[in-house]
């Protein structure tokens, strides 16, 4: 059976499985919104299993790949929630000191898929951290309902505090260049506008589709942003003329761009939000940025 993409849901049932990701409706809410797309057979908790993430089908690096090595560390972070844990991995035959790069997952922690991500930015010679926030409560706990409610409970201003740790431990690793980008994805995206914010020292930022600072911190920012945006995404998107202002006004590096027809996680592969097309540009794009940025 070919994989279901977004153009197989109704846009109106795309916007309301935002919602239910973002925690704006409960599991229940969702399924009682959902009943009415529920045609020819299809149940609504079946809609919602076919919206979710797949992780093991998209995996593009295993785990257990030779050409990289990888652990589990921990990370100091007294602002935070004391002590933070990442995914550190880079390749094996690395050449001399390597550009570093934070990447941020979404609201559900470190699951597979961004793991995952880390390790393809790692075969493209980079030393890559992937922090979980969710650390202090033991970690990713593998179902991503129990991951987003765990997710809500979290002090966001220690989280915050935590990834600033996480980035600064990275940018002074001994196997690091010095140099350090940051990638994050929706809640992820967000942290990476933050941490443009909050760090000087930062080389290059790639936010994809995240929340955007207030306006008055755009001229605390150093670093060139490459931001990605969804075509549809008005959730996102309606934050973007006054951030881009203030951008413009404070004389900041950026380049934008919005990819036509796309559903707010367009680059993540394990769901039917999934684009071939523009999370290939996408994410071409920001290695593109990354090798001018952290390599040169």
């Amino acid at each position: 059976m070919p994989r279901q993409t977004a153009q197989d849901f109704d846009q109106e049932l795309l916007v309301l499985f935002d919602a239910y990701v973002h925690g704006i409706v409960d599991r229940r809410g969702f399924l009682e919104k959902a009943q009415r797309f529920a045609v020819g057979g299809v149940t609504a908790a079946g809609l919602l299993a076919a919206l979710s993430p797949d992780f093991a089908s998209a995996q593009q690096i295993p785990p257990d790949d030779k050409r990289l090595v990888s652990a589990t560390v921990d990370i100091p972070s007294p602002a935070g929630y004391g002590t933070s844990k990442g995914y550190l991995v880079r390749p094996v035959d690395m050449q001399g000191k390597l550009p570093a790069v934070l990447v941020v997952h979404e609201n559900r922690g470190l699951n597979p898929h961004i793991e995952d991500v880390a390790r393809r930015l790692a075969l493209q010679g980079y030393l890559v951290l992937a922090p979980d926030a969710l650390a202090p409560l033991g970690g990713y706990p593998g179902d991503e309902d129990r991951a987003r409610s765990l997710f809500a409970t979290l002090d966001l201003a220690k989280t915050t505090e935590d990834f600033v740790a996480s980035a600064q431990w990275l940018q002074g690793h001994p196997q690091g260049n010095g140099k350090l980008g940051v990638v994050g994805f929706c809640y992820g995206g967000g942290v990476a506008h933050t941490l443009a914010v909050r760090l000087p020292s930062l080389s290059a930022a790639v936010p994809f589709y995240g929340n955007h600072p207030a306006a008055a911190d755009a001229a605390k920012v150093r670093a060139p942003l490459l931001i990605h945006f969804a075509g549809v995404d008005e959730r996102i998107n309606a934050g973007w003329p006054a951030y881009e202002a203030a951008l413009q006004a404070a004389g900041v590096r950026y380049t934008a761009h919005q990819y036509p027809g796309t559903q707010h996680g367009f680059h993540n592969d394990t769901t039917p939000r999934f684009d071939a097309a523009a999370a290939t540009l996408a994410w071409d794009r920001t290695l593109a940025f990354f090798s001018q940025t952290l390599k040169s």
